[in-house]
Parts: structure tokens; C-alpha cells; sequence
């Protein structure tokens, strides 16, 4: 494996990549002014043809680092027949939409072609999509292996696979189902492997399998947080306390969507119910919704309907939505991992963001430990009026000098303690066998009976 590398610091023009003008149009009308240090690390291996394996941060740009490459690469050598060419394989549906509508940015001035195949939605509507052979699909590895395997899918012509979200996909149980899917692709590929982290157990052994002498890329440690995005720290009292504290926020805050996080689906349906009752527009999200409430949901959330969007984790990957400026997270969440996901969500494409997190007296720990696992430098507020009683945990005061000398003294001075004494009799009788005893009628020692002639009673038949 190839030695890792970084990006150059001062990444050169999307013109410099010698894209096409259709692409280049796409990038422009997407928005995009220059290139992230990933996409500038990624796409000069990818249109070289090199296998590669690549590790940043979320809201890095990784999605476009991975589609520009393969769509130049389909746009400078057409196929000789119709058939999917490019396959990105993702862990969610969300990540799959989401890699989508990349792909409809960027590529809306091409005659590239793309399609979505996930579990959840109509089977039907997904075979009249394979039929029309699209250039990339774009798959979650369980319901693209039930085309393989029904024949309804090919990927005969397969030149180009990702595989996005490595880890998470390894948490999920997905890497049988991506071995299965590979025995329908030919070995002549190119691959390139996206994950949070390199060093996540499974995700070295799953690059051995999937790559071939791939390049190595990092551009952030995985901890690190973005640096576009402000934390701050709210404590709270109870769950009550919180929701007034959620409400003041976000009637109060200026931006132009926020989303709201949860640890539970209860807890998500619960909260979006409290805001709605007072007034202000939200949706909820969460793993229990059909693909068509999600579809409806996001939508609404997209296009500015509402504002506000609260969910579960299963947003906290895989959603990029324009506009996100604000992150609340209503409950801590489980890891750190989790918190860079979620607060991931806002202070993309060069904009700033904010994550504020409401902690209870339950959370301090956790909050404390992922401040630690980040590296975070957390700014802790208070919203005039909703003051909390709890402070968060007292410092442990250390104890001065002079105790510490005194304490240090006392064990000096103090005795050694005696060993027990050990019987006289004890002594003489160790290592000697013990003898069954001489008292007529008395059982014999446990092990003894054989040796000593007492015979154990029959057993009756």
C-alpha cells in the first residue's frame, strides 16, 4: 500500500483538473469556487486511474471528490454499448439520495445518466430504471444484491466502484453483501474506498479485498472537529428545562434551517410535537418512516418549508442540505463519533456553523468525555431567565503540599503490619497426607475411602 499523503494546502481551480466545459458549467452553477483539500487530493489520483482509499472529515466534499473523476472519465471514453459503468455503494437511503442530487448539481449540463436503487422503495419502479441502463448507479448493498441475483441488475461493464462510508457500513452488517455484489462485477476496475477513519478495525482488511496497490489519503484525523463550526454548551435541569431552552432558541436564534437531535425515536416525536404546539413549523425523522414520508419530509425540509427538522441518527449521515446553520442536540449524544456526525451537518461549503448542545446533570459525564475524545473547545452559555440550578460537577480540589507531606510522613512512621501467625501444628502437618479418622462409624476424608478399606455403599439397583 502506497505511502499516505496530504493535500496541498492551497488546492489549484476545478479549470485546472482539465474537466469538460459541461462540468465545469455544473460546478459552477452547483456553487462550488474552488476545490476542498480532498478534492484536491482525490481527483488528480482519481483521473489518473489509481485505486484509492481515503479518509476526511464529514462535509469535507468528498461526495463531488469521487463523482467529477468518474463522470470525466465516462464523458472522455464512451461506452461501445449501453450499461451501467460507475456503481457507488452506500450504508443509508438518505446517502444515496443525497449522492444523487450531487450528481444533479454537477452534472446537469451532461448527458450522463444516474439512478437511485434502495430498499423501500417500489421494486417495479426500480426495474423500469435498470432497464434504461443508466451510467452510475447509485445502491445500498442489500437491495441491489436482490437485482443481481433476480438478474434485473448488470454490471457486466462496471469500470468504476466507491464504496462510501466504509465504517459505517461495516457497523451495519453490510461487507457480506458487498462481497456478493463484487462476484457480479468484473476484477478490471477502478476502486476507491471512503471512510471516516484508515484506521477502523475491518476497514484495512475490507481495502485488501476491494483495492488494488491503492494511494492512501487523509486530510483530517477523523477527531478533529470542522473548524467553520462554533460549540457551545447549554446545562439544562430536566427535560422540561430543556424544551423551554429548544424553544428560546430557535425562536430567537437567527438562520435559515436548523435541525434538532435526538438519541431515541420517542424522544424525536416528542419534541417536534412540543414545537408545533407552539407555533413554530417543524418536521420530524426518524428510522420508523416509510421511504415515501422520508422522501416527503425531506422535501419539505429542502425546499425551505419548514425550517426546522428533528431526527433521530439516522440523519446524522449522509444528510447535505444547503442552508444549515444551526445544530442542536437535545440530548448528548452516545460518542464522539456521533457528535462530529451530527454537528457535520452545518459549516459546510466554506460557511460558518453553530452545534449547541443542552446537558443535563445525567449527560456531564459524556458531554465531558466527548469534549475530551474531540479535542473540543466548547464555549459554555446561558439564555437570560432559563438559568439552570445544576452548575455542572464540582472540581475535585487537590490537596495542598503541607497535607501531602504530612500523609507521606504518618506512612513512614507507621508500624509495618504483623503476618498472622500461623499454628504450630499446621505447620508440622503440611504436605502430609491426612488420615481417615479413628472414631468408629465416621466417614472417611473426601478422597481417602479407597485407600483407608471403607467400601461405599452399593447403589440399589
Amino acid at each position: 500500500m502506497s505511502t499516505p499523503t496530504r493535500p496541498d494546502p492551497k488546492p489549484a481551480g476545478f479549470g485546472d483538473f482539465g474537466f469538460a466545459e459541461a462540468l465545469l458549467r455544473g460546478v459552477a452553477k452547483a456553487g462550488f469556487q474552488e476545490p476542498t483539500p480532498v478534492q484536491a487530493a482525490v481527483i488528480p489520483a482519481a483521473l489518473a486511474g489509481r485505486d484509492l482509499m481515503a479518509a476526511a472529515a464529514t462535509g469535507s466534499g468528498k461526495t463531488a471528490a469521487f463523482l467529477l473523476p468518474i463522470m470525466q472519465q465516462l464523458l472522455d471514453s464512451p461506452a461501445p454499448r449501453a450499461g451501467t459503468r460507475g456503481l457507488v455503494l452506500v450504508p443509508t437511503r438518505e446517502l444515496a439520495n443525497q449522492v444523487l442530487q450531487h450528481f444533479l448539481a454537477v452534472g446537469s449540463y451532461s448527458r450522463l445518466t444516474a439512478a437511485v436503487i434502495v430498499g423501500g422503495d417500489p421494486r417495479n419502479h426500480q426495474v423500469s430504471a435498470l432497464r434504461r441502463n443508466p451510467e452510475i448507479l447509485i445502491a445500498t448493498p442489500g437491495r441491489l444484491k436482490e437485482h443481481l441475483e433476480t438478474g434485473e441488475a448488470d454490471l457486466t461493464d462496471l469500470a468504476f466502484l466507491v464504496l462510501d462510508e466504509a465504517d459505517r457500513m461495516l457497523d451495519m452488517g453490510l461487507v457480506e453483501d458487498v462481497f456478493a455484489i463484487l462476484q457480479y462485477a468484473p476484477a478490471a476496475r477502478q476502486s476507491m474506498l471512503f471512510s471516516a477513519t484508515l484506521h477502523r478495525r475491518g476497514v484495512t482488511e475490507l481495502a485488501e479485498h476491494l483495492l488494488d496497490d491503492p494511494i492512501s489519503i487523509t486530510v483530517d484525523h477523523h477527531r478533529t472537529a470542522h473548524p467553520d463550526i462554533d460549540h457551545r454548551v447549554i446545562l439544562a435541569d430536566d427535560p422540561a428545562h430543556k424544551a423551554k431552552l429548544l424553544h428560546r432558541l430557535l425562536d430567537t436564534t437567527e438562520y435559515e434551517r436548523a435541525l434538532v437531535f435526538t438519541n431515541t425515536r420517542a424522544g424525536a416525536e416528542q419534541a417536534a410535537a412540543r414545537l408545533a404546539d407552539l407555533g413554530l413549523r417543524c418536521a420530524v425523522l426518524h428510522g420508523e418512516l416509510d421511504q415515501r414520508e422520508r422522501k416527503r419530509v425531506m422535501g419539505l425540509f429542502r425546499d425551505g418549508t419548514v425550517p426546522v427538522l428533528v431526527a433521530s441518527d439516522v440523519a446524522a449521515r449522509g444528510l447535505d442540505v444547503p442552508g444549515v446553520e444551526l445544530v442542536v442536540n437535545l440530548d448528548v449524544p452516545r460518542s464522539g463519533d456521533d457528535y462530529l456526525h451530527r454537528s457535520g451537518r452545518t459549516g459546510r461549503a466554506g460557511r460558518r456553523g453553530l452545534t449547541i448542545t443542552l446537558v443535563g446533570a445525567p449527560e456531564w459525564n459524556r458531554m465531558a468525555g466527548v469534549e475530551r475524545y474531540l479535542g473540543l473547545s466548547v464555549e459554555h452559555v446561558v439564555l437570560d431567565g432559563l438559568q439552570a440550578s445544576f452548575k455542572g460537577a464540582p472540581k475535585r480540589r487537590k490537596p495542598s503540599k503541607q497535607i501531602t507531606k504530612k500523609r507521606i510522613a504518618r506512612k513512614a512512621e507507621a508500624p509495618a503490619k504483623a503476618k498472622p501467625k500461623q499454628r504450630l501444628r499446621d505447620r508440622k502437618n503440611i504436605g502430609k497426607r491426612r488420615q481417615p479418622s479413628s472414631k468408629p462409624g465416621a466417614p472417611p476424608e473426601a478422597g481417602q475411602g479407597v485407600e483407608a478399606g471403607f467400601e461405599p455403599p452399593k447403589r440399589r439397583s
